[in-house]
C-alpha cells in the first residue's frame, strides 16, 4: 500500500496552500488523477515516488518507485542499459512498444511518440513498486497508443496515471482521484463512472446551496418586516415629544412597558436575527465553487468564398524516400474533417501544405500547432501583453471559459503546455477565424478544459481541420474524415483516404 497521512503542500511562491491534510492509502492497480491544469496533478505524482517532501504529514512508499514525466526532452538513464540487455523481460518490454536498439544514439532525431514510448519501457522495465506516469498518450498514434495501453495493462503494482486519454482512464483504472486544491478526492471507477459521480455530487450541492439562499432571502425579508414593527413599538414606548402635564398619556406608557406588551416585537426581532445568522452559516457551508462557464464564442462568422483551401491532387515528400500521395482536396466553409493516420504518415506535413495555399486572408485562419518552442511562447506573450483594451479583455473571457485563470497567464513569463495552447488558440479567435486548424489540440490539456473545447468547438460557425489521436474528442467534432494509411506497391509510403 501507498500510504499519505495528513500531507500538506504548498509551493514556495504560491500564497495559499496546494495540498491540506491529503489522508490516502492505495492498493496495487491503477488510479486515474484528475485535475485542471495547475490544480497539482504532477506534484502529487511527485510526492507519490518521493521527488518532493510534504509541508506536514508522511510518505509511505512500499519499496521502489518511479515518476515519468510529461515531458520527453532528456533521454532516460537507462535506456541504453534496457536495449542491450538480453533477458526476456527487456526483450518482451521493448518488443511490445516497438523500442529499436538503435535509439539511445540517435536520441534527438527520434519523434516525441518514440521517446514517450522509450520513457515508459524504461520504467516498465524496472518493475517498480509505485509508478506513477504523467500524460503518457501525448503525440502517440493510435497504434502505439494501443501498445502503451496493452504494456500498462501488465503492471502489477501500484501505478497513478495522469491523461487526458479518457478511454484509457476507463480501460486502466479502477478509482479516480478527482483534485480540487487543497482537497483531493476519491471515487470509485474509470473517469467516466467517477466523472458521472462529482457531477452528480456536484449537482446535489449545487441544489442544497439554492436552498439554503432561498430560505436565508426569506428570513431576511421577514426580519425586515419585524424591525420595522420593533421600530413602532419602540416609537410607542417612547415619552419623548409628550408635554410634561400630560400624566395619563406617560402612565399609559409605563404601564405598557410593565406588562412588556410593546417588547414584543423586539423580541420576536430577535429571535429571527438568531435564525437569520444560522441561515447565513448554512448557506456558506453550502457554498459551491464558481464553475467556469462553458462554451467559447466564437464570433467570426462564415466565410462568405465557396471554397476556403483547394489543393489539386499529388504527393508531399517524407524521411526516407516515402511520399505522401493525396486526391485533389477541398475545405469549404462549413467543413469539420478529422484527419488521422499513424506517427510519420504525414498529417502535419499535410497541414502545413494546405496552409500554404489557404484562399482567404491569414488573419482569418486560426492555427493551433502540435508543439510550440520558447521562441513562439515568447511571440504569444508578447502579442497578448500588445493587445488594445477590449481585445485583451474578449481574449482573457476566452481563456477564462476553456477553464484557466487569465490573471495567472498574464503574470507568467513561461505558461504551461497547456494553458499556452489556451492563449494561442483565444489570441486567435479574436481574430474572427474563418478556418481553425489544430494539431493535436488535446495535448497537454487537462479533462475539464478538453471538455470545456469540445462544447466550444460544437458550436463554431467556421471551417475545422482537426488532427487528433483522441477518438472521443473527434467523433463529437467532426462529420468527415481523412485518413492516412500505408500505401500499396505503387504508391510508396502513405496514401490518403476520403471517408
Amino acid at each position: 500500500m501507498l500510504f499519505l497521512h495528513g500531507v500538506d503542500f504548498t509551493h514556495e511562491t504560491a500564497a495559499t496552500p496546494l495540498f491540506e491534510n491529503v489522508d490516502l492509502a492505495l492498493a496495487a492497480g491503477w488510479t486515474g488523477v484528475v485535475g485542471a491544469n495547475g490544480a497539482g496533478k504532477t506534484t502529487l505524482l511527485r510526492l507519490a515516488v518521493a521527488e518532493l517532501s510534504p509541508r506536514a504529514g508522511t510518505i509511505q512508499v512500499p519499496g521502489t518507485a518511479v515518476y515519468c514525466p510529461q515531458r520527453t526532452d532528456h533521454q532516460p538513464t537507462r535506456l541504453s542499459e534496457l536495449v542491450s540487455a538480453t533477458d526476456a523481460d527487456a526483450r518482451r518490454t521493448c518488443g511490445r512498444l516497438g523500442v529499436g536498439a538503435d535509439w539511445p544514439g540517435r536520441w534527438e532525431t527520434l519523434s516525441h511518440g518514440e521517446r514517450k514510448r522509450a520513457q515508459i519501457a524504461v520504467a516498465l522495465w524496472q518493475a517498480p513498486d509505485v509508478l506513477a506516469i504523467d500524460e503518457p498518450t501525448n503525440h502517440l498514434d493510435s497504434e502505439a497508443r494501443d501498445w502503451l495501453a496493452q504494456a500498462l495493462h501488465t503492471y502489477a503494482g501500484i501505478g497513478l496515471l495522469v491523461s487526458h486519454d479518457r478511454e484509457l482512464l476507463d480501460e486502466l483504472c479502477g478509482q479516480c482521484l478527482f483534485l480540487d486544491p487543497p482537497s483531493v478526492v476519491l471515487r470509485p471507477g474509470g473517469y467516466t463512472d467517477a466523472a458521472r459521480q462529482a457531477e452528480g455530487e456536484r449537482r446535489a450541492a449545487a441544489r442544497e446551496h439554492r436552498q439554503a439562499k432561498s430560505v436565508r432571502k426569506k428570513l431576511e425579508h421577514e426580519a425586515h418586516r419585524r424591525r420595522a414593527e420593533a421600530s413602532r413599538a419602540d416609537r410607542k414606548r417612547s415619552k419623548r415629544g409628550i408635554a410634561p402635564r400630560d400624566h395619563d398619556a406617560k402612565d399609559k406608557i409605563d404601564r405598557a412597558r410593565a406588562t412588556g406588551k410593546d417588547a414584543v416585537a423586539g423580541k420576536l426581532l430577535r429571535q429571527i436575527d438568531g435564525r437569520l445568522q444560522q441561515a447565513r452559516e448554512r448557506e456558506a457551508q453550502k457554498s459551491i465553487r464558481r464553475e467556469h462557464e462553458l462554451g467559447i464564442w466564437l464570433p467570426g462568422s462564415r466565410s462568405q468564398r465557396n471554397v476556403l483551401v483547394r489543393a489539386p491532387a499529388g504527393k508531399l515528400p517524407l524521411s526516407a524516400g516515402r511520399w505522401l500521395h493525396y486526391p485533389a482536396l477541398a475545405i469549404l466553409p462549413t467543413d469539420r474533417i478529422a484527419l488521422t493516420g499513424p506517427n510519420g504518415a504525414g498529417k502535419s506535413t499535410l497541414v502545413r501544405h494546405l496552409i500554404g495555399r489557404v484562399n482567404v486572408p491569414a488573419e482569418h485562419v486560426t492555427y493551433v500547432p502540435q508543439e510550440i518552442d520558447i521562441a513562439a511562447t515568447q511571440e504569444i506573450i508578447a502579442r497578448t501583453r500588445a493587445l488594445p483594451r477590449d481585445k485583451l479583455g474578449h481574449m482573457m473571457m476566452i481563456v477564462s471559459r476553456l477553464n484557466s485563470r487569465p490573471e495567472r497567464l498574464l503574470e507568467s513569463d513561461l505558461p504551461s503546455p497547456g494553458e499556452l495552447r489556451k492563449m494561442l488558440l483565444a489570441l486567435e479567435i479574436t481574430q474572427e477565424p474563418h478556418l481553425i486548424v489544430m494539431d493535436e489540440p488535446t495535448n497537454h490539456m487537462d479533462l475539464p478544459s478538453i471538455e470545456c473545447l469540445e462544447r466550444a468547438l460544437a458550436d463554431c460557425p467556421c471551417a475545422m481541420l482537426l488532427v487528433s489521436h483522441d477518438r472521443r474528442f473527434l467523433e463529437k467534432l467532426t462529420d468527415k474524415e481523412w485518413r492516412l494509411a500505408r500505401g500499396d506497391a505503387q504508391h510508396r509510403g502513405y496514401q490518403l483516404h476520403e471517408h
